[in-house]
């Protein structure tokens, strides 16, 4: 049996491994389009490969996904984040939990994985062709012919696994195939807000914050970031993530609504801060927070809020604190762009899921075609997720091409 793993990717790497393992016998050759392999896994996380995630109920770890949760939750349950801890333990490689519930080796280097993978591969007898731009895909009766690299004659295989990441040139070829494939748009980026409430305040963050985009139901919860160029932090990511499509007919503008209380509406804002009025009179407005905000943020609320410098909480009015509720559930910030999240280049498009088969990862238009990874309608927010699929889908596609 000849078996063809396109990409060598995560997804594609991990597919051609396990393959190899399950049938000694195959042939299993994986062809990538650039120099060297494993890119992504060399520069995740900031050089230390952000393996998985330590979330171990299928359930709950598909909500990480925007596209792809409801196809995901039965592989997860077969090859999860337990199952890769163990695969890696297995080849003599230990990961470490950090408290966000990140995963990384433990020795903080990406190499470790990299070259674990290789060691892997090189064991299980895979062959590695590297410049080897894939050209064409054809069906020919019971087998595939892949046209790949500048010159010589189409390589022959039994079963293909497209592993190939965000390739519009793939996509392409897979589209003339009768694959549909679903526009590619950015994922998992920040927003770039220009408002004189956030000059200045780059670096500071908000724990609880709710964010909302006005005029569609999307919202998001958790830390904000304020930078240079507008919001970040994981509330903005997970939305960014959420919205990919919608904010990508937007333009990347659109008014968001900003709630820096999180669950608490005007009405519970302004109930806290009558307390603050009373237990703080002679106190000044702009030096007390009577909420868990940094100081600096919350000088910068109230002077938006129409309350001078100064100005003692006996001297604020009922009008004065309402103001200031409202800017603090309800601030109305103009977004006027994106900007990519640090290392991570993730895309939401590809492959359109109802055309496979997830027991195996297999095409419903043509037997003996796979797919996985970001060659698919699949994507997440940052945090190992995005592995951890890669990790999934190449593990069951290798299971079901050795069989």
């Amino acid at each position: 049996m000849k078996i063809a793993i396109l990409g060598g990717g995560a997804a594609g790497f991990f597919a051609a491994i396990t393959a190899a393992e399950a049938n000694p016998a195959a042939q299993v050759t994986l062809l990538e389009r650039s120099g060297s392999v494993l890119q992504k896994v060399k520069v995740s996380g900031g050089g230390r490969c952000n393996v998985t995630h330590a979330c171990f109920d299928a359930r709950e770890l598909v909500r990480h996904y925007p596209r792809g949760s409801r196809e995901l939750l039965g592989p997860f349950m077969r090859f999860g984040p337990q199952e890769t801890i163990d695969w890696f333990a297995a080849r003599g490689v230990r990961l470490k939990t950090e408290a966000d519930g990140r995963m990384f080796p433990i020795t903080d280097d990406s190499q470790t994985i990299v070259e674990c993978l290789w060691n892997a591969a090189r064991s299980a007898g895979v062959q590695v062709l590297t410049n080897m731009r894939v050209d064409d895909l054809k069906p020919a009766g019971d087998h595939w012919l892949v046209q790949a690299g500048r010159h010589g004659t189409p390589f022959r295989a039994d079963r293909v696994l497209v592993a190939t990441g965000s390739s519009e040139a793939v996509w392409a070829i897979l589209a003339r195939l009768g694959h549909r494939i679903m526009p590619p748009v950015p994922s998992l980026f920040t927003f770039n807000v220009r408002d004189a409430r956030l000059r200045d305040l780059a670096g500071v963050s908000a724990p609880a914050v709710r964010v909302q985009i006005r005029g569609l139901r999307l919202s998001a919860q958790g830390p904000l970031l304020i930078t240079h160029w507008g919001l970040s932090g994981p509330a903005i990511l997970r939305l960014s993530a959420w919205g990919a499509r919608e904010l990508h007919g937007m333009n990347y503008h659109f008014p968001l609504t900003v709630n820096w209380l999180g669950d608490k509406n005007a009405a519970d804002a302004q109930a806290v801060l009558e307390r603050a009025k009373e237990q703080n009179a002679r106190k000044q407005i702009g030096a007390h927070a009577p909420f868990s905000l940094p100081q600096r943020l919350w000088e910068r609320l109230t002077l938006a809020a129409g309350l001078p410098a100064g100005l003692r909480w006996a001297d604020a009015g009922k009008a004065a604190s309402q103001r200031l509720a409202g800017e603090l559930t309800g601030g109305v910030f103009q977004v006027t762009g994106k900007s990519t999240f640090k290392e991570e280049f993730v895309t939401a498009g590809g492959v359109d899921l109802r055309e496979l088969h997830f027991q195996t990862f297999e095409s419903k238009l043509f037997p003996g075609l796979y797919f996985a990874g970001e060659a698919l309608d699949i994507d997440a927010v940052t945090g190992g997720f995005n592995f951890q699929a890669a990790w999934t889908g190449g593990w069951i596609a290798g299971q079901a091409m050795a069989g």
